[in-house]
């Protein structure tokens, strides 16, 4: 750029400051219209330039509020779930519900917490069984919707018998029907699963303090713990690899061992 067409342009926005933007212009008429109109719209350019860019400050500070306020609302919900957990049923317990539900012909969730039980699955694998995998069959193999794990369960006699039983009961559609439909025709949402859950708490009188989905696989992880205490720790790593878990002292706080050590140390003192 030529200069003098830079000192020009200096000078305009020294006698824009001081004087307004008609004098300044009336000033400027001797450099000819040609430069006059490439000043004009070298100046237009970085007004608009100025403006762009606070235009994106503002949408970088805006964006920053949505994102941290959206951080802050999952940290929240995080805090809130971590502070909520589920408790086990007795095996004998969680046996005797589900001959009741059976009783009063509530098959598809007498179904649901013998299978949670006897499988220790998580929700999202149990919603995803239908009944081609399971009736009629000696064993079921598993890939794990959270980790891709695949397991091979083995189904015993009374189980198999059971779930036959069941499907009679229920009568689906057609064998690739979802065990778990409900009266809307769509399989039950977890939230929805959780509701009932707790109603069948309150109906049948269990004594558990909180009853949901995840209890089914607590459930069933202190029952082969239970049935394998000869193995000793062995046991525990069994069950950490079947959770998935990072350590056996995890495994112990999710069965509900470890709080039952505690308890047993503090029992252990005399007055």
């Amino acid at each position: 750029m030529h200069p003098s067409f830079i000192s020009a342009n200096l000078a305009l926005w020294k006698v824009h400051w001081k004087h307004g933007w008609r004098k300044a212009v009336l000033w400027f008429r001797f450099l000819g219209w040609k430069e006059y109109s490439l000043l004009l719209l070298v100046n237009v350019l970085l007004v608009i330039n100025d403006l762009c860019f606070e235009l994106f400050q503002g949408m970088v500070k805006t964006f920053t509020f949505i994102i941290y306020n959206t951080n802050l609302n999952i940290y929240a919900m995080s805090l809130k779930y971590s502070t909520t957990t589920a408790d086990r049923l007795d095996w004998d317990e969680m046996i005797n519900l589900v001959r009741k539900l059976e009783q009063d012909k509530n098959y598809k969730f007498a179904l649901f917490i013998a299978l949670g039980s006897f499988w220790g699955l998580r929700v999202n694998d149990m919603k995803a069984l239908v009944w081609e995998d399971v009736l009629d069959k000696d064993e079921i193999t598993i890939v794990e919707h959270k980790t891709g794990k695949k397991r091979l369960i083995p189904i015993k006699t009374a189980l198999k018998k059971f779930i036959k039983d069941c499907y009679n009961h229920i009568n689906p559609v057609s064998l690739r029907s979802p065990l778990f439909i409900s009266q809307k025709g769509t399989v039950y949402s977890t939230q929805r699963l959780n509701v009932v859950l707790k109603e069948i708490k309150e109906k049948y009188k269990l004594n558990i303090k909180n009853f949901s989905c995840h209890s089914l696989r607590k459930t069933f992880g202190r029952e082969v713990y239970n049935q394998n205490l000869g193995l000793g720790e062995q046991a525990l790593v069994m069950l950490m690899d079947i959770f998935n878990h990072s350590s056996i002292a995890v495994t112990k706080r999710y069965i509900g061992l470890r709080q039952e050590e505690v308890a047993k140390s503090y029992e252990a003192l005399s007055f």
